[in-house]
């Protein structure tokens, strides 16, 4: 089994503005080995009732990726979705294939 390459944006703290406001800089960077999933009805269900956002798939992420996937935008299949909330994570050792994280995403722009 292997994923796909999506685009993730990571926004990096370049300065302050005059009011002192963070300023950032942002980058699209690729992530390999991305799984994609369609969320089950139930579970998007869920999602909409607890957040008001509705889920559409959910991203394997593979293991030893560091980048924050807490409300930020990725790109694939042609369209630019937004992560929802943060990502759940498994204890990398005790998970047998090669993702340990998942994050849902809604459609986005």
């Amino acid at each position: 089994m292997k994923g796909i390459t999506i685009q993730l944006r990571v926004k990096t703290e370049t300065g302050k503005d005059a009011f002192n406001a963070p300023v950032y800089d942002n980058e699209w960077i690729n992530v390999d080995n991305v799984l994609v999933a369609p969320v089950s009805s139930t579970d998007a269900l869920d999602i909409l009732n607890l957040t008001g956002k509705k889920a559409v798939y959910t991203l394997g992420i593979p293991k030893g990726d560091s980048h924050k996937w807490k409300d930020t935008e990725v790109k694939f299949f042609g369209e630019t979705w937004k992560t929802i909330g943060f990502p759940q994570e498994g204890i990398e050792d005790l998970i047998p294939l090669s993702w340990n994280k998942k994050v849902l995403v809604e459609r986005y722009g």
